[in-house]
């Protein structure tokens, strides 16, 4: 989600700002089908930038996580014009791109949309805001229909993609106290490392989580996953919550308490029913909860998680950063993206790095 404290004071978040961001990838992380072509000079990801002395200095030497978050929108941008000219061209001769239409938004689909999406509601009447929840929604429709159109033009062999995404840039990033989904022992080394930076009242967060479980039971013996707090100062609980899920992890409950916040969002936003949603989770000592949770023990301790996250170029939720975990030093080494993405977007990663660490084994063996 977009953090409005980056925008100027006199834009309101409104559904118009939800689909510029949208359109602008930020929220989203469209996926690419790719073709194997030859990648011209060009279109190199990694370009020489300067001579010094003799010495090639290339755009990794000087880059940073913002700048490479930059470029990869820059990027998403470039592959989403690249899409619609491509299929401009594309209808011209072909009837079965020139024939297809964008599925229409219905008075049901406006509904559903407004009803379900957390702080829509707030913004309006679902009179005063079906215009807009209508405007987003066709961009949306426009958006997944033309990703479905493109990617089967790539598979039948119509397009031939030589835009390449910016190459890798890998972070050194401190776990600090972050919550683990597994129990660390001698027995399992986790050699990959997926962190979280989230925040409970964010709608791309939930929408993540059945993607993030999918990659727990898939990945069980080869991947640690860890858990931040990034409250955005838009969402008025957010923080709040943050701090009463640390209270449940004094009594182990962490997790239950995180997955009841997604999972039950209306009940978790009225902070007068959280001490009956973590009982319901199994935090038995309610009371020793409430009084954690009331005396703000844990305050220092999200603070310290969403100034260690801007620290390192995060700006909104979910952010993830993905790499070679090193449990001695309490790092992981990889890199960082953003939004709601797809499980194979993230088994893309993980198995990259996990094929890196098995190479290096082998050739120190």
């Amino acid at each position: 989600m977009i953090n409005p404290t980056a925008l100027p004071s006199s834009m309101r978040v409104t559904i118009r700002s939800l689909t510029a961001c949208f359109l602008m990838g930020i929220c989203f992380s469209p996926e690419t089908v790719l073709a194997d072509p030859p990648k011209p000079p060009q279109f190199e990801s990694n370009p020489m930038i300067a001579e010094v002395d003799g010495e090639v200095i290339r755009m990794d030497a000087i880059k940073s996580a913002q700048m490479h978050e930059s470029m990869e929108q820059l990027y998403r941008m470039q592959l989403s014009a690249l899409k619609s000219k491509a299929l401009e061209k594309l209808a011209e001769k072909r009837p079965e791109i020139s024939a297809a239409r964008v599925p229409s938004v219905t008075e049901e689909d406006i509904k559903k949309f407004y009803l379900n999406t957390p702080g829509v509601k707030e913004l309006g009447s679902i009179e005063t805001m079906r215009d807009e929840v209508r405007d987003y929604l066709e961009n949306v429709y426009k958006s997944q229909f033309v990703d479905l159109q493109y990617d089967r033009a790539v598979e039948k062999g119509w397009i031939k993609v030589h835009l390449t995404p910016p190459s890798d840039f890998h972070l050194v990033v401190e776990l600090g106290n972050a919550n683990l989904w597994f129990e660390e022992n001698d027995s399992v080394y986790r050699k990959v490392f997926v962190l979280e930076y989230s925040d409970f009242q964010c709608p791309f967060c939930k929408r993540v989580q059945e993607t993030l479980n999918k990659l727990r039971e898939r990945y069980a013996s080869d991947v640690q996953f860890g858990y931040r707090h990034f409250p955005l100062p838009f969402h008025k609980e957010a923080k709040s919550l943050a701090e009463a899920a640390e209270c449940a992890r004094d009594q182990g409950k962490f997790w239950e308490l995180q997955t009841a916040f997604y999972d039950k969002n209306s009940m978790a936003s009225d902070l007068n029913r959280v001490p009956d949603l973590a009982k319901q989770v199994g935090v038995k000592r309610i009371n020793e909860f409430k009084q954690c949770w009331m005396s703000g023990k844990y305050k220092s301790k999200v603070e310290k998680d969403i100034n260690d996250g801007r620290s390192i170029g995060i700006q909104g939720t979910p952010t993830f950063i993905l790499g070679i975990y090193d449990k001695k030093a309490n790092t992981v080494t990889g890199e960082m993206f953003s939004g709601a993405v797809s499980e194979e977007r993230f088994s893309t990663s993980i198995d990259k790095f996990l094929s890196q660490i098995n190479s290096e084994a082998k050739l120190n063996r």
